[in-house]
């Protein structure tokens, strides 16, 4: 072991940190920017005459049915405002697909199964797991899901039910799918059965921090393959507002859109109409959303710029990464089998990094090689404080 490597790791122990690295939310400084949203003073009714204070309009109000449509390029009519994440929706359709179904109810069958890529979202695998569903794996390529390894497993599996994904700035990777790959993967599934269904959880339609590639949005994209029948988009404003303060929004065909419907009419008397209505004052619009995005990305961008520098400093024999254009993670992949030491290590000098294995099904990473990390919540000092206990951690369990 180079003992200088000794010597930094201690010297970082001695520091006595106590970083959390482990999850991608705003920072203070982008909570800060939402504050209006505390004190302002709302009309009781909304521009449609509508008496936000009382019960009724259970899929939102017009105006921000409207502008969840905008942001989607989704029809109004099959677009509705959630709570506070696409999650929830997420849930929510998942559930009303398992206890009544478009055509079969779900826990009627056996050996379902649903396809996730990876390294993805943590909390679709949990979403999934709850419902007992097979989880069923497709890498991603930077350019969107690998669509051989996707069509191999149409090839040899029954029963799968869909997909779900993160279209734009992945989580954790920040792929941003091409349209081409967009309309291969609705084809594909199309073909596969018109029970297919495509989940796209838009979380990071709104977050670039650094020029990005255009996309066509995807509801014009399964319009094209004619599979809207098929297809759910959502996004939230969870970390463009407050986390668990924001808004939903969800768009489906409508057999699908009905179907989530009726699953929330059991669970929802009445959704939360003054936050959608401060929403509303504060956002206004489209162009209201994304001039406050313009914020977001001039807070975010330089955090994200000070990891990739640390980053940028290790020899590509250690590992490699794509740096992202938004959203807010970095995924960084060892080229051995360390993820699991070197957040041990990170623990062991104070920072607590995302468990390895996180970002696959089961916590099962065959590589043991995925890291995400989440620059956002910290101030410039602890992320280059943890910074620098990654970069040595990597380094100290690389030579072992």
């Amino acid at each position: 072991m180079d003992k200088s490597l000794e010597s930094k790791f201690d010297a970082l122990k001695a520091k006595g940190l106590k970083i959390d690295l482990t999850r991608g939310k705003p920072g203070v400084d982008q909570l800060d920017i939402s504050n209006e949203l505390l004190s302002s003073e709302i009309p009781t009714h909304s521009p449609s005459g509508i008496d936000i204070r009382n019960y009724g309009e259970p899929l939102g109000i017009p105006e921000v049915r409207e502008l969840g449509a905008n942001l989607l390029s989704t029809p109004v009519e099959n677009t509705l405002v959630g709570e506070q994440s696409s999650l929830l929706l997420i849930y929510q359709l998942i559930l009303s697909n398992y206890l009544f179904g478009l055509q079969v109810p779900w826990k009627d069958q056996s050996n379902i199964k649903f396809i996730c890529p990876v390294p993805g979202f943590d909390r679709h695998f949990r979403l999934l797991e709850d419902f007992g569903i097979e989880i069923l794996t497709t890498p991603l390529t930077g350019l969107g899901i690998d669509i051989d390894a996707f069509k191999t497993l149409l090839a040899e599996h029954e029963n799968i039910k869909g997909i779900i994904c993160v279209p734009r700035h992945s989580n954790p990777t920040g792929d941003i799918y091409t349209d081409e790959n967009i309309s291969m993967m609705l084809e594909a599934g199309k073909a596969y059965s018109n029970e297919f269904l495509f989940i796209f959880d838009h979380a990071y339609i709104l977050h670039d921090f650094l020029p990005s590639p255009s996309q066509t949005q995807v509801w014009e994209l399964a319009q094209s393959s004619n599979v809207e029948e098929q297809t759910a988009v959502l996004c939230s404003f969870s970390k463009v507002t407050f986390g668990g303060g924001g808004l939903s929004f969800v768009a489906a065909g409508q057999k699908l859109f009905n179907l989530l419907v009726r699953q929330r009419t059991s669970m929802i008397v009445c959704p939360d109409k003054v936050n959608q209505m401060r929403h509303l004052e504060f956002l206004k619009n489209k162009e209201g959303i994304l001039d406050h995005m313009k914020k977001h990305a001039d807070l975010v961008r330089p955090k994200f710029e000070i990891a990739f520098k640390a980053l940028d400093s290790l020899n590509s024999v250690i590992g490699k990464y794509k740096k992202p254009t938004g959203g807010y993670f970095i995924s960084y992949n060892t080229s051995k089998p360390i993820a699991k030491r070197v957040i041990e290590l990170c623990k062991e000098a104070g920072v607590l990094i995302t468990p390895a294995g996180s970002t696959y099904p089961y916590f099962n990473d065959p590589h043991d090689s995925n890291i995400r990390l989440a620059p956002t919540f910290l101030s410039i000092e602890d992320l280059k404080d943890a910074m620098d206990v990654f970069i040595t951690s990597l380094r100290i369990a690389h030579e072992e």
